[in-house]
């Protein structure tokens, strides 16, 4: 049993695949995207998203999505929104998810897409069953692994909205004893440590800190 870390990228070909896997990865104005939480039925896809970005934008593409059958959104934070949408698939996108609905393999959220147009998220499951649906991905997908590790390697359902740069920022917040009692480092010690600037470094473990207080203590 492995758990995998795998990156697919269609290579600029996104709307071959669906139109709202193009927005997702290509849209200016979409900062960061991930799915949360999906159910495929074959026809149906519905799935939930936390976007960073113009969230009048976006609702004015979606809305002129013919595949979009339905939609709703709701302000999760400044410049940062919540997407549940109902997609009619096409047989691109179902040979893709038939991949993982057939399989004993499993998918652990979230699903991240990336502004150059990868696709990455975790899988765990028989090693054979992975090695299988990897060699089965349709065209114009490639799909890259840029991890291998144990059950123990799988993310935490806590870090599902964090950015690299948020993660990075409150993982050194911890290790360099931001939070200790009595506190042990400073902003600029924070800063210094991920390579950018204090009021940079206070914005990202900031945001870190509301997402995950947020995740156990609803507003």
């Amino acid at each position: 049993m492995k758990h995998v870390r795998l990156t697919l990228d269609a290579g600029g070909r996104e709307a071959e695949i669906h139109p709202m896997y193009d927005l997702l990865v290509n849209a200016e104005y979409v900062e960061r995207a991930t799915a949360m939480h999906w159910n495929y039925s074959g026809k149906e896809l519905g799935i939930m998203h936390y976007v960073e970005g113009d969230i009048d934008a976006f609702r004015d593409d979606v809305a002129a999505i013919p595949e979009v059958l339905d939609y709703e959104l709701t302000v999760a934070e400044p410049d940062a929104f919540y997407v549940y949408i109902r997609d009619a698939t096409n047989p691109q996108l179902r040979q893709l998810f038939d991949l993982l609905d057939q399989s004993p393999v499993v998918v652990i959220p979230p699903v991240e897409y990336s502004p150059d147009g990868g696709v990455s998220y975790s899988v765990f499951g028989p090693s054979s069953a992975i090695q299988s649906a990897l060699e089965e991905i349709p065209e114009p997908i490639t799909v890259s692994v840029t991890e291998i590790g144990s059950l123990a390697a799988v993310p935490g359902a806590l870090e599902t909205t964090l950015s690299d740069r948020q993660r990075e920022a409150i993982q050194a917040a911890v290790e360099l004893g931001y939070y200790d009692i009595p506190r042990t480092a400073t902003q600029e010690d924070i800063a210094s440590a991920i390579g950018c600037a204090p009021p940079t470094a206070a914005e990202h473990f900031q945001k870190a800190e509301s997402k995950l207080l947020r995740s156990v203590v609803p507003p």
